[in-house]
């Protein structure tokens, strides 16, 4: 599946045959029953310049998150142990950066990426924009994956972001490529797009040379103070649908449940489960989005006759 037509096509089969045919792709390149448990953490929140729509980090926008500065490596070192206890195998650190600046916080990054390696642990970042001689460094830090979403389609784009181009995103996706960074890329669904943007968006990804090794399909949760937040929230069967089609497209990945699963009753993360998602985030946090708590994550998975994770995040 690389064009708008195999896309559509998928899609828009019967939603029972999709299903099973995403299912059937599933079982041939994973084990149904490994989700993949992740923690993202903010380690340097709010104060962004950039004016994507959709975010509480932005300083443009009245959202009543407040700029902090980079958290110190004991600190994100004691968080990634933490989550390691909980049953993560995968941590994750975001930024709100429009781009890497060399110089002591990109050092202390790395640290980090260091640290959390030495744990077992996959390590993700997300620092926006870097060159390719930043990525090399990360990789050589070894850093896992690299989180840059595409957001949504090229035509859409201009309609959420003015502030960094497409073309920006895919060369900071190409830098890490040339530097042998597995791509972790997704996007966001319900801000206003139609289902054709959203297939656009993974028909940009399918074209990835290598294609994404983890694919993260966000539903928009509306912030208060953004120009999204009266958006309404994407339909249900549109996203269990979206999440079969990129099974399909990318069978070798992580579909990832990612942001708005708050918002999702028990039976629609079944679903996606179902469709071939098959790894979320846990924690009361995405960056500054809320998530389930803990004891929802631990009801769905016994809902889903999976080994509970641990229900404790003090």
């Amino acid at each position: 599946m690389k064009t708008l037509v195999d896309f559509r096509e998928a899609y828009h089969t019967a939603l029972p045959d999709l299903m099973f045919r995403a299912a059937a792709v599933h079982r041939q390149h994973h084990d149904p029953a490994d989700i993949q448990r992740c923690v993202l953490l903010s380690i340097k929140t709010g104060g962004c310049p950039e004016d994507c729509s959709y975010c509480a980090q932005s300083a443009r926008f009245k959202t009543g998150v407040e700029a902090t500065p980079l958290m110190s490596l004991e600190a994100v070192r004691a968080q990634a142990i933490r989550a390691k206890e909980l049953g993560a195998t995968r941590f994750c650190m975001g930024t709100a950066w429009r781009e890497v600046k060399d110089g002591p916080q990109f050092e202390q990054v790395l640290d980090m990426v260091r640290s959390v390696r030495e744990l077992g642990m996959e390590a993700c970042v997300t620092l926006g924009m870097l060159t390719v001689e930043q990525a090399k460094r990360l990789a050589h830090a070894g850093l896992t994956a690299y989180n840059h979403n595409l957001d949504t389609s090229r035509d859409y784009y201009p309609k959420i972001v003015s502030t960094r181009t497409y073309d920006d995103r895919l060369r900071t996706l190409q830098s890490v490529q040339d530097a042998g960074i597995a791509v972790c890329c997704g996007g966001i669904i319900g801000m206003g797009e139609s289902v054709d943007d959203r297939l656009r968006l993974l028909v940009e990804l399918a074209n990835l040379d290598p294609p994404p090794e983890s694919v993260p399909i966000n539903c928009l949760v509306s912030i208060e103070g953004t120009p999204l937040q009266d958006v309404e929230p994407v339909d249900s069967i549109e996203l269990v649908r979206l999440i079969a089609t990129a099974r399909i497209a990318f069978p070798r990945a992580r579909v990832r449940l990612s942001a708005g699963r708050d918002r999702m009753s028990l039976e629609l993360q079944v679903l996606c489960f179902m469709a071939g998602a098959n790894s979320i985030f846990f924690g009361d946090k995405l960056l500054t989005a809320p998530n389930p708590a803990a004891d929802a994550d631990a009801a769905l998975f016994r809902a889903m006759g999976l080994p509970a994770p641990c229900v404790s995040v003090s």
